[in-house]
């Protein structure tokens, strides 16, 4: 079994991806969004190459939770602690608050349960991020990850442009702007993009309470991983050959990624290697989501698109408003 050409396809679709995500506008979409963009454009027009799907899963497996272990460098827990216990206190008002919402609605609109709750971790957390972390924990299949990222690309975009544009018409200054930016929206693309609208301060202020979701996403994946499956009763077999490693009572990449962020918290590595590793980091998880999309099965959009965005827009919405009071609430 070869994994060259599955590989090598993910690679340079990655690299368009992550090359389009630097154009005007398509840098709000995000390079992951773009890259299951083109994984579903290129199986739909191309179908798949012979011999690629062994290298497709090896990305969306194992790839993936190599660039989830590397993101954990993006944080620094002693800037977090130091913000100050109001931004620890809304980032987890923000996260418990929007999981019990989403997933309430996502119940009402008889949403599958696994695309209810990747749909709910991606608004609560951090995008696209936290669905990748949390999407292997609940077994979910690729269209459903899939979906929710989009989902979540979508409704995030629109927030970060409504963001820009109410800017001068909001009676915050640029520091409490930051907060509820960092607050509301999805992914760091989002909140980097809506955050520019207030200056530096504002920016500076959306980054680190976003970074502070971020942090949580550990407790918040393990938390959603263990109830999920406990619920289901999911039927482990262990074969004689398995890694010790699958058989932590924690996921493994979720240790990796911890050990990144003491790494980072430490500044035991230098300033080029963090940065490469990031980088390495956006690429495995853009090649991943290009595997995603390779994946994706239209009739999953045509089955739970409509009510999945729904979902998304109206736990979106309901967050914000949420935000605006803890906003009024803490400062």
């Amino acid at each position: 079994m070869t994994y060259s050409r599955g590989i090598f396809l993910t690679f340079v679709l990655a690299l368009a991806s992550l090359q389009l995500a630097r154009l005007p506008y398509l840098s709000i979409v995000g390079a992951l969004v773009l890259a299951i963009l083109l994984g579903m454009s290129w199986r739909a027009s191309l179908g798949l190459p012979a011999g690629a799907q062994a290298g497709i899963t090896f990305t969306t497996k194992r790839l993936l939770k190599a660039g989830i272990i590397l993101m954990g460098l993006r944080l620094n827990l002693h800037d977090i602690w130091a913000s100050g216990i109001n931004v620890i206190a809304i980032d987890a008002f923000v996260i418990v608050f929007t999981l019990i919402v989403m997933h309430a609605i996502g119940q009402r609109m008889k949403l599958p349960e696994q695309l209810t709750l990747l749909t709910a971790v991606g608004t609560a957390v951090c995008g696209a991020s936290a669905i990748l972390a949390v999407a292997p924990l609940i077994r979910a299949k690729e269209d459903v990850t899939a979906l929710a990222v989009s989902f979540i690309a979508l409704t995030g975009t629109v927030g970060a442009l409504a963001y820009s544009f109410l800017y001068p018409l909001l009676p915050y200054d640029p520091a409490v702007y930051g907060v509820l930016t960092g607050a509301t929206l999805h992914e760091l693309g989002h909140v980097i993009a809506a955050g520019a609208a207030g200056g530096t301060s504002s920016s500076e202020m959306a980054v680190l309470v976003k970074l502070g979701r971020v942090a949580l996403l550990i407790p918040v994946a393990l938390a959603i991983g263990t109830l999920y499956n406990k619920r289901h009763r999911w039927e482990r077999v262990q074969s004689q050959s398995a890694s010790r490693l699958a058989n932590l009572p924690v996921p493994w990449f979720i240790v990796g990624f911890l050990a990144m962020s003491a790494l980072n918290t430490l500044d035991w590595l230098p300033e080029y290697a963090v940065n490469g590793l990031l980088s390495l980091s956006g690429l495995l998880l853009a090649m991943a989501m290009v595997g995603v999309g390779l994946g994706v099965s239209f009739q999953a959009f045509r089955d739970n698109g409509r009510k999945g965005m729904m979902t998304c827009a109206i736990g979106s919405s309901a967050l914000v408003l949420f935000g605006v009071l803890l906003v009024q609430w803490f400062y």
